[in-house]
């Protein structure tokens, strides 16, 4: 055998090798979910959002409110993040095809620039000490997205709250105790449905901020967010009819009886800080 027909046989074994070795590997990361689907990509990557928030959310109580803080100082030094605005600056919405990526990107990008406009002017105790009686918080200039400078209150309001999805509203995140918590996972497309399912049965199990049915009193405490948004909430029998298919059938009893009394905790504005 000649020297050329061996190093031929050679090349092709170890093709067969690397082949195997790619193989096996992209498995082991679709496995974990760790492999970006081509619709993901298409949309925007906020993987290294996802990433930021596993390093510093982690539960706290606050107030005696469990939930999940921010350690605003330790995110403020890291490089990762101004990277991220800079992406964001220049995302393009006309890669946002499906409904589901419209969603997912405009649910990220409010709670990055929630978490912007604390790191913006911290040390601050809370949100809405940034705004001012001229102008809330809510319609200062949070941060550029696509081009065009955004506010808090555009975000919500004139985009969110458009799309007709009531769970939003356990999924945006204003940087305080009695919002919704801060997941410690971005919003991805693929898993969207499963994200906002879990997003508000957690809410709706917080007793401190969430719901609490009081049951020899036939009172249901809610969220004043439930009070501030309950129009959302019409299209699916409004939000108590909307909150029974989240909790026991005891409990749904009680939102179901029309004599049911509701009270709405008050909200507290503190900031969700480690």
């Amino acid at each position: 055998m000649n020297l050329s027909v061996k190093f031929y046989r050679f090349e092709k074994v170890q093709g067969l090798k690397i082949f195997f070795l790619r193989f096996f590997a992209v498995g082991a990361l679709a496995a974990a979910g760790l492999f970006v689907t081509a619709d993901y990509a298409r949309a925007f990557d906020f993987s290294d959002w996802d990433t930021l928030l596993k390093k510093y959310v982690s539960p706290v109580t606050i107030d005696g409110v469990r939930l999940n803080g921010m350690s605003y100082t330790k995110l403020k030094s890291d490089p990762a993040f101004p990277e991220l605005l800079g992406r964001l600056k220049k995302a393009r919405l006309s890669d946002l095809k499906e409904p589901r990526e419209q969603l997912a990107f405009w649910i990220n990008v409010y709670n990055i620039l929630a978490v912007k406009m604390i790191l913006d002017h911290h040390p601050v105790k809370s949100i809405k000490d940034i705004g001012s009686i001229f102008k809330t918080v809510w319609k200062r200039p949070a941060g550029e997205v696509a081009g065009t400078m955004r506010t808090l209150h555009e975000v919500e309001h004139e985009i969110l709250r458009k799309m007709g999805e009531p769970r939003i509203h356990a999924a945006i995140v204003c940087a305080s105790v009695s919002c919704p918590d801060l997941p410690c996972d971005a919003f991805f497309p693929d898993r969207l449905e499963h994200q906002l399912e879990v997003q508000m049965k957690g809410f709706l199990q917080n007793r401190g901020k969430g719901l609490r049915v009081d049951r020899k009193a036939g009172k249901v405490y809610l969220s004043s967010i439930f009070d501030w948004f309950e129009e959302d909430f019409k299209a699916g029998g409004g939000v108590l009819r909307y909150l029974g298919g989240y909790v026991s059938d005891k409990d749904k009893k009680i939102l179901k009886d029309a004599g049911t009394r509701i009270s709405y905790f008050d909200y507290n504005w503190k900031l969700n800080e480690l």
